[in-house]
């Protein structure tokens, strides 16, 4: 059967989740979300590839970004592979495929979506009875996003930017925004169209 299509186009979010080979752990230490941290950093800039916001899970890892050409993701994610696959099995002695196939994506529509699928992402430990608040969670995004943290591989979108005039009224803004429930309905639709690799 002949791979479903990737849709993906230049300078238009998606969000990418890629999770463990049956769901089995792909993060087991802090060096190990170090270590895929660095590379996501380096494989971005490489490929041009603007990061918004993550979350590393023990299991699977969210991504919101934008890239500036039509395969960037796909470059960025191929060699973000290559190069955590290789460190995370000589790090704990095994081999063999660490990943469940290939990362799932959808494409955001900014104004409409970009928000709320950030907000999923970051709220992802919370959901997961992991923490109390995204706060507590050091692999996500939110440590930029509501606690102004300097993050080298973070892109803020422009979105994030006009929450505020200075650093500390979006920082406030977006906490306010977090407060939020998220929408049963979008939340829906959102996994389903990163599950099918659609549009939201």
């Amino acid at each position: 059967m002949a791979r479903r299509p990737r849709f993906s186009l230049p300078d238009i979010p998606l969000h990418v989740v890629q999770r463990g080979n049956n769901r089995q752990p792909c993060f087991l230490s802090e060096s190990d979300f170090a270590a895929y941290a660095h590379w996501l950093k380096e494989c971005a800039g490489k490929h041009d590839v603007a990061i918004h916001a993550w979350v590393f899970m023990t299991n699977h890892v969210h991504l919101l970004v934008t890239p500036e050409t039509a395969d960037g993701v796909s470059k960025m994610m191929q060699a973000l592979g290559r190069y955590y696959v290789r460190y995370f099995n000589h790090r704990h002695q095994r081999t063999g495929s660490l990943w469940e196939g290939r990362f799932r994506s959808c494409v955001i529509d900014t104004e409409g979506y970009f928000m709320t699928c950030q907000r999923y992402i970051e709220m992802n430990p919370v959901r997961a009875g992991m923490v109390g608040s995204p706060e507590e969670y050091r692999w996500s995004s939110y440590c930029a996003h509501g606690m102004g943290a300097a993050v080298g591989m973070w892109s803020p979108h422009y979105l994030y930017q006009q929450l505020g005039a200075t650093p500390a009224a979006r920082i406030e803004a977006y906490r306010e925004l977090v407060r939020g429930n998220l929408d049963d309905a979008e939340l829906r639709q959102l996994r389903r169209a990163t599950n099918t690799g659609g549009v939201l």
